[in-house]
């Protein structure tokens, strides 16, 4: 049951995305970037954790889990560090998923070649 529901709360996330995509003029990247908002604002006021307790992968892995990464990262980094921390802490908590994303992009790019269409 619990891969049903990560599964479907997943999908309706991307199917959410292509609906935009599909009924507005709002490009691509306005739409990520809005995802990314509605994680950050759903991580400042402590809604993400409940859903992702209930929703796991389903919110994690698309990027509206990103956006709470960063938030809880600066929220976090804040309270140990002060002002800086807004700056450093988001970073510091996605390095990992931000490394991993630049290395394979290089590594894909080495192995296939871009077409334009």
């Amino acid at each position: 049951m619990e891969y049903l529901w990560v599964f479907l709360i997943g999908g309706l996330i991307c199917m959410l995305g292509q609906v935009l995509i599909i009924t507005t003029k709002i490009t691509s990247a306005r739409i990520l970037v809005l995802f990314v908002m509605i994680g950050v604002v759903l991580q400042a006021f402590n809604i993400f954790d409940p859903i992702s307790r209930f929703a796991q992968a389903g919110v994690n892995v698309p990027i509206i889990g990103f956006g709470a990464s960063l938030a809880k990262g600066a929220m976090s980094a804040v309270e140990s560090r002060g002002l800086l921390g807004a700056f450093t802490g988001g970073l510091e908590a996605t390095a990992a998923g931000i490394a991993a994303a630049v290395g394979f992009a290089f590594l894909f790019s080495l192995i296939f070649k871009s077409k334009t269409k």
